[in-house]
């Protein structure tokens, strides 16, 4: 510990983030990323960005994005929030929204940076514990609460709560801010964008990083009343001013215009993600239902430490979690057909 830290700093456990090796045979299929690349458009837009564009600050407001958020979402420009990717978006949030005298509440299996940012802010926070199937049950959540945040799909089961438990999780708490962290909404599930009519309490948290193929970016959005948004932008402006560079905005703007692309890698991922439950269901493995582009997955006879090590010497990386509950489990992200062939391949050289 240096003798020049301040106090909080020796008293923080930082997010570990999934690994990023820097052997380029590996199978990569550890960090949820999209295993295809960014829409042709948004290449396009990045190669005609000019010199003096780069020369000058970028627009501090994100406004042309936040106008094309808005319009895909039936929303007006105040109510979008933008920046460097979701974490930073969340990072504003935690500050913004769901920092009061009450705990902040998510559940006990989620997002593992949600206590990190506790811990830096100094927020209480509670751990709901998840059903025993790994269900979020929206009435298990305290009535005195500072807040609830919830990933949908949750991460890492993957797993999905209905809309209709999103409104009465938000119709219970309508004193407490509740935050859908939606990054992994794409694949299967139905944003809780449509609810903000109703409801003033509710922020939406999406990233461009996994269906748009832009984690290399770092663009994130949130969407909400008015007032919320408000609350987050004083944050944002005593941090950072400019947090959406020229290149992060232009790209970001080419992927939302370019719908059909879009469309087309998700039905990818899908339809990878639906082939490859089957084929470790076949090697008797118990896969979550998942509305991600990853699945959890577990093999009643062989330990999931030794199964991850064993992969990893194949040249292939997954995600595991030392944690109670989930401890015998595998987070697995959907890469091509090509990618999830090698797993199962190995899987079965393993399992034989």
């Amino acid at each position: 510990m240096s003798r020049y830290w301040s106090d909080v700093v020796g008293k923080l456990t930082p997010y570990v983030p999934g690994e990023q090796p820097r052997h380029d045979r590996l199978v990569k299929l550890n960090t949820n990323e999209s295993p295809y690349e960014p829409s042709p458009q948004v290449m396009r837009a990045i190669a005609a960005t000019t010199a003096d564009s780069l020369r000058l600050y970028p627009d501090p407001e994100s406004l042309a994005l936040k106008q094309a958020f808005a319009s895909r979402n039936g929303l007006r420009p105040e109510q979008v929030f933008v920046g460097n990717g979701s974490d930073e978006v969340l990072a504003h949030v935690f500050q913004a929204l769901l920092n009061h005298d009450l705990p902040l509440c998510f559940p006990d299996i989620s997002y593992s940076f949600y206590p990190v940012w506790c811990d830096l802010y100094g927020i209480d926070y509670c751990q709901v514990p998840l059903a025993q199937d790994f269900s979020i049950d929206p009435v298990a959540f305290p009535p005195a609460n500072g807040g609830i945040i919830i990933p949908n799909p949750n991460a890492p089961t993957g797993m999905l709560m209905p809309l209709a438990g999103i409104a009465a999780l938000l119709q219970a708490n309508r004193d407490s801010v509740v935050v859908i962290d939606e990054a992994y909404i794409d694949f299967g599930g139905e944003s809780a964008v449509g609810l903000i009519a109703d409801y003033d309490n509710l922020l939406v948290v999406q990233t461009l990083s996994k269906s748009r193929a832009l984690a290399g970016l770092r663009v994130g959005v949130a969407m909400g009343d008015a007032q919320l948004i408000q609350g987050l932008e004083r944050v944002k402006n005593c941090f950072n001013s400019y947090p959406l560079d020229v290149l992060a905005q232009h790209a970001a703007l080419a992927a939302l215009e370019d719908e059909d692309y879009f469309a087309a890698i998700c039905a990818r991922v899908i339809a990878s993600r639906e082939r490859l439950v089957g084929e470790l269901g076949d090697l008797g493995f118990e896969v979550l239902p998942s509305g991600a582009n990853f699945v959890f997955a577990r093999h009643p006879q062989r330990a999931a430490r030794s199964l991850f090590a064993a992969l990893r010497e194949r040249g292939i990386i997954v995600r595991y979690f030392d944690k109670p509950r989930i401890d015998e489990y595998l987070r697995i992200s959907i890469g091509t057909d090509a990618q999830c062939d090698a797993l199962v391949r190995a899987l079965e050289e393993l399992l034989a």
